[in-house]
């Protein structure tokens, strides 16, 4: 709206004030004397007539009347009109009282409701034009909520209060029978999930709002796929581990986005609280190792809320931990927070950021995690995941840390890889210090992370985006996946149980084929795969196996405090064993040497890489 045209809707509102303010009280006269009014009331009110309307016009600006934004009026603008109105008569009826003016009392509660429902109809009257006349500038998307259920009544009422949203809600759709025929939100429940493609077709629907925050992978495969036969643009509603995860949530429209690829794997989440969980973080020193990467970042950002002593961020690229502090420092303004430029396998610095801020709790995040990478050189996997895990968990040993927790992975059973088979040596290592440590050694392990740094996703977005082909090693190869926030706090309620020595399991539910993930992600896109897009399958790459597995055959489970989590029961240690192999690790840069230690480490290691290495200095 122009300045110019602002300044005549009020003019037009001080005007139509003015004669409710002056007809009002005449009429409430009339209706106090059977429609006769006598002559002393009518001089009263012919004298009194223009300082009252001065006086209310007055009252009425005071209470920002002429300030407010009519169009987008709500409660709140109802709440400011009644004391308007009521300060006005009032005041009215006190000048008139102390100026002696003897006239009936009765007449001011009359007036009084007759100027509030005056006033207030004004206001609805310009609302109204000022929306018609919008209307006529604005079109609007006719739209249809899946899901009647609080998120959706959430969504329904913010549509509502915000004439910016540009789109008009047509109705519900919930596959709970007793809700059809009702409403939510003054808005109709049509019908189920299996009749969008009609009711879109029927009432022009153009876009589709997902509203099922607590909806597992399943239903939004099946919700995904039938929105997909009807034209409409989709969006959805997060569900409950992204929404939860940030702490300045955003508002419910803020909030939707693209259905994205873990929304077809979402799982019934793992309800925790996250209170009791975190107890043994509160109030203390608390070092992540790896806080740039995609575990160790996501771990900052949920102890943040904890409400830490201070935070270490410790990370040997100076750009990603730079990155997560910023990020932050905004969020979260009151904790403290430290940035450590170090590399684990250097003791001497890991030393002195033990000896200068003696952290509590540790989290060991940082990592060599790309299995076709370390295959290629398994002295730098070993150098890092497990000389580097031990400079840590030994300093955390000699200062004396409470809780150490270890992120593994599940390439740590019956490993195949460089990578898996020295995460699992990480695993011994910690096993082996906390034999005799007053700190308490756990480790985590859980499959892939949705949107970790070198996770498939990544790479199947950039090749869609290129028009393909998205390249698949195998038709049949599976893994486990769980989104980010999922795994953090799967760490955290680790540490909340740690009592020395565990490896802590996640129940998982189904692996998913990667040919399937390929699939969906190329429909997601809105193409057809192998018609758009085409698979191309590449062979399995050295390290990889088709089948991830979370225990080996000797390990079984306990259960813990929750259904969801699992203990791994642990064969003893030979200690001995375990050092003399750690030595020669320590000793050798000998690719052979390096994987036949490993493999004397880790009975169930298995490499293919070992044979080609060996082929390869045969050749030469």
């Amino acid at each position: 709206m122009s300045s110019l045209e602002d300044i005549r809707n009020k003019i037009k509102l001080i005007i139509l004030d003015a004669v409710i303010l002056g007809v009002m009280p005449l009429f409430a006269s009339l209706l106090r004397f059977d429609g006769v009014l006598p002559a002393y009331e009518a001089t009263v009110l012919r004298v009194w007539m223009l300082p009252c309307i001065a006086f209310g016009i007055a009252v009425f600006y005071f209470f920002g009347m002429y300030h407010r934004m009519w169009r987008y009026a709500r409660m709140r603008d109802l709440y400011a009109i009644v004391g308007a109105v009521t300060l006005a008569e009032t005041g009215m009826f006190l000048l008139l009282f102390y100026a002696g003016e003897n006239i009936s009392k009765s007449i001011f509660p009359i007036s009084w409701m007759l100027v509030l429902g005056g006033v207030g109809l004004s206001r609805l009257a310009f609302k109204i034009n000022l929306n018609i006349g919008k209307e006529r500038e604005q079109t609007y998307k006719n739209l249809l909520i899946v899901g009647a259920g609080d998120a959706g009544a959430m969504i329904a009422r913010e549509i509502e209060q915000n004439d910016a949203a540009a789109v008009k809600i047509i109705g519900f759709v919930d596959d709970d029978a007793k809700k059809k025929n009702n409403r939510l939100a003054g808005v109709s429940i049509l019908g189920g999930t299996d009749d969008i493609p009609e009711l879109v077709q029927t009432h022009h629907i153009e876009m589709l709002i997902v509203a099922i925050p607590s909806a597992g992978g399943d239903k939004i495969r099946r919700i995904t796929d039938i929105c997909r036969r009807t034209s409409c643009a989709v969006r959805i509603m997060p569900g409950l581990y992204e929404m939860t995860d940030n702490v300045r949530m955003q508002p419910g429209m803020r909030r939707l986005r693209d259905i994205r690829l873990e929304d077809l794997l979402r799982r019934e989440p793992i309800h925790l609280d996250f209170d009791k969980i975190t107890h043994y973080i509160a109030g203390k020193t608390v070092l992540i190792t790896g806080a740039g990467g995609s575990i160790g970042s996501e771990l900052a950002r949920q102890i943040s809320r904890v409400g830490a002593k201070e935070i270490l961020l410790l990370g040997r690229g100076e750009n990603s931990i730079y990155e997560i502090y910023q990020e932050l420092k905004v969020k979260f303004p009151a904790q403290s927070y430290r940035t450590i430029i170090a590399n684990v396998t250097e003791k001497t610095r890991m030393e002195e950021v033990f000896q200068q801020y003696h952290p509590e709790v540790v989290f060991h995040a940082a990592a060599h995690k790309h299995v076709p990478l370390m295959e290629m050189q398994p002295e730098e996997a070993v150098h890092n995941n497990v000389f580097g895990t031990k400079n840590v968990a030994e300093l955390a040993d000699t200062y004396r840390s409470e809780i150490f927790v270890l992120i593994s992975t599940d390439k740590a059973v019956n490993p195949t890889s460089v990578m898996g088979a020295t995460k699992r040596a990480a695993e011994l290592v910690l096993q082996e210090i906390n034999q005799n440590s007053a700190t308490k050694f756990v480790t985590v392990r859980f499959g892939n992370v949705l949107g970790s740094r070198g996770s498939v996703v990544p790479l199947f977005e950039r090749q869609i985006a290129a028009g393909g082909p998205v390249t698949v090693t195998h038709p049949e190869m599976t893994r486990f996946f769980m989104t980010i926030p999922e795994a953090v706090q799967l760490v955290l309620q680790a540490g909340s149980q740690a009592e020395g020595g565990e490896v802590f399991l996640f129940d998982m539910g189904e692996p998913v084929k990667i040919n399937d993930m390929a699939c969906d992600l190329i429909r997601l896109h809105g193409l057809t795969p192998n018609k758009d897009v085409n698979i191309i399958y590449t062979g399995m790459r050295p390290g990889e196996k088709l089948y991830e597995e979370l225990l080996t055959s000797e390990e079984g489970t306990t259960s813990t405090k929750h259904k969801k989590i699992y203990k791994a029961r642990i064969s003893p240690l030979n200690t001995e064993t375990l050092r003399e192999n750690l030595k020669i690790l320590s000793h050798t840069q000998d690719q052979i040497i390096v994987i036949k230690t490993l493999q004397q480490m880790i009975p169930t290691y298995r490499s293919k890489q070992l044979e080609d290495i060996e082929n390869q200095r045969r050749a030469i």
